[in-house]
């Protein structure tokens, strides 16, 4: 039943990963593989690794363990299989001792461990006894089992599947555990990383930002051990359904890209389009692959961003020869500001570059006009470049994090005395119909309209943007938020630790200006297609939920 639903359960939303959860759970439950009457069971083997130990012991090669609880039935996560047994983990494996390098050593640390693969990096650091760091002190070998007890929930475990040369020593951050001769490595290991053992450990783990779990606790965990000859049948098993699981990842991976791809060429014939007439014959061929397409939010992101493109190079809603053009509109924007200047309500903007035929991107309609974003806005400025104070009560401060979402949001915001507030310039107090345009950071770009009468100001990392009265808000919301600004705005990136768009650069953006009337018909076209793609958004998130409960329901039958 595994076998036939893999591929159904693999394109739910984390899919592949459920199923390696799945295969983990069903394998060290005795599920997975049939039980062989005939195998020597498992209190057989502990009996034989008793013996062992007492002989460790006597050689004087391990310490002898100190007495372990008796298990109880509360701690046992499930039912075994005849022929198995519950062991604490000292009962199956011993450690190695530890001690500080004396010679040059092979070290490794949790960053050498590859937790996909459950094995130690093909290259790790050599280093002299002069050179280590103080965690350098756990001894390992072939076979040896290491498991991360600092934020176990990354699972970096790990076998030591070679002879190391210096020799290997670990870092005091794992538990570390030797197979006794019966037990197999790769076994303990898929038990390690299983949920059941999974479940164990965060139980017992403490801290928050970095959780751990001490050894007295680790080396209290229960493993359910099987005969040895099912172990090998079981490591088998888990390894081949693995490999499966990898194809299935690599299959989804190749996919995407080559659907990113599709979606990528598909979408850029409609960017493509010089008229409307071109753009309507290729949308009516793009439209014939929308169930496609559009079938993972990241196609509609796109989709969305193609439909901004199109708006701002006119091809989205219809010209009218009789609208108002840009040109007279320009000289309405340019009487608005003399005016502002006139009455000292802002400062004198200096004089704009003049737009050469090289720097325009694409041809305009009739009546549109080539501009720098500094043209259509009263002002463009930031916050306050002096750390501001901060007040138990007073007015909003808005960081970056504060509206990196596409939207305000005061939750949690900081706030400074309304002294602070009130000594601010005017025009670097954001208001109702501004719009905020991120300039620092990773997440440099984003355009947020003001829609809130609430009083606050911003960090310096936001631009305030103050449109002109004669101009759309939503317009040049769309504007801020196309790929035609987005690839202004990388270009003038400075910085490389912090990357910024500076605010003289920003003012000096190409934009395409349209008349007043097309930009309101341009408002209500791309307000409707952003709707029509929000409830593509929500029917796909539905149809992910379901897959996903799916998925969740044929995991829990088959295990």
């Amino acid at each position: 039943m595994l076998l036939s639903n893999m591929e159904l359960i693999a394109t739910a939303p984390g899919g592949v990963a459920k199923l390696r959860e799945l295969i983990l759970t069903l394998a060290v439950q005795g599920k997975l593989v049939p039980q062989d009457p005939a195998d020597e069971p498992a209190s057989v083997l502990l009996q034989k690794i008793r013996a062992e130990k007492d002989r460790l012991i006597a050689e004087g090669k391990i310490k002898r363990d100190k007495a372990l609880a008796e298990i109880g039935e509360e701690e046992m996560p499930f039912e075994l299989p005849a022929g198995w047994e519950w062991v604490r983990i000292p009962e199956v494996t011993h450690n190695l001792g530890q001690g500080e390098p004396t010679g040059a050593f092979s070290y490794i640390d949790v960053a050498s461990v590859d937790n996909l693969k459950g094995c130690v990096a093909s290259a790790i650091q050599v280093l002299e006894a002069a050179d280590a760091p103080s965690r350098a002190r756990k001894n390992v070998a072939l076979g040896t089992v290491i498991y991360s007890t600092i934020r176990p929930y990354l699972k970096n475990i790990a076998v030591i599947e070679r002879d190391y040369s210096p020799r290997a020593i670990a870092s005091t951050a794992f538990a570390v555990m030797h197979p006794h001769s019966g037990v197999v490595p790769q076994y303990l290991l898929h038990y390690l990383r299983s949920q059941p053992f999974t479940d164990y450990v965060n139980s017992k783990a403490v801290g928050i930002a970095y959780p751990a779990i001490n050894d007295a606790n680790f080396f209290q965990g229960l493993i359910a051990l099987p005969p040895e000859a099912e172990q090998s049948r079981i490591v088998a098993r888990v390894e081949a359904l693995m490999r499966l699981c990898d194809a299935l990842e690599a299959k989804g991976q190749l996919e995407a890209a080559q659907h990113a791809q599709l979606v990528s060429t598909l979408l850029g014939t409609l960017t493509a389009s010089t008229t409307p007439e071109e753009l309507a014959d290729n949308w009516q061929r793009v439209a014939q692959h929308f169930d496609l397409l559009l079938d993972r939010p990241e196609a509609i992101d796109a989709l969305e961003q193609t439909l901004l493109q199109l708006a701002v190079r006119g091809l989205l809603a219809p010209q009218d020869p009789t609208d108002e053009p840009a040109s007279a509109l320009l000289q309405k924007i340019r009487a608005e500001k003399d005016r502002l200047i006139a009455t000292g309500q802002i400062k004198l903007d200096k004089p704009l570059p003049p737009i050469t035929d090289e720097e325009k991107p694409f041809a305009l309609p009739v009546g549109w006009e080539w501009v720098r974003l500094d043209a259509v806005f009263r002002v463009i400025t930031d916050g306050d470049h002096l750390p501001p104070p901060v007040a138990a009560e007073g007015i909003a401060f808005l960081t970056i994090g504060n509206i990196s979402a596409g939207r305000l949001n005061f939750a949690g915001c900081r706030l400074v005395p309304k002294d602070y507030f009130d000594a601010l310039a005017e025009y670097r107090r954001p208001q109702e119909g501004d719009i905020l345009y991120t300039v620092v950071g990773a997440s440099y770009g984003r355009a947020v309209v003001v829609d809130s009468d609430r009083a606050f100001c911003v960090q310096r990392h936001i631009g305030i943007l103050k449109p002109s009265i004669h101009m759309s808000l939503q317009y040049l919301s769309y504007l801020l938020s196309s790929q035609l600004i987005y690839t202004q705005a990388t270009r003038s990136l400075t910085g490389t630790a912090q990357p910024t768009v500076g605010i003289r650069p920003l003012r000096n953006f190409l934009a395409p200006l349209p008349p007043l009337a097309e930009q309101s018909r341009i408002d209500t076209r791309v307000t409707a297609l952003r709707r029509l793609c929000a409830d593509l958004r929500q029917r796909l998130a539905e149809r992910q939920s379901v897959q996903a409960r799916l998925a969740e329901a044929l995991v829990a039958s088959v295990a």
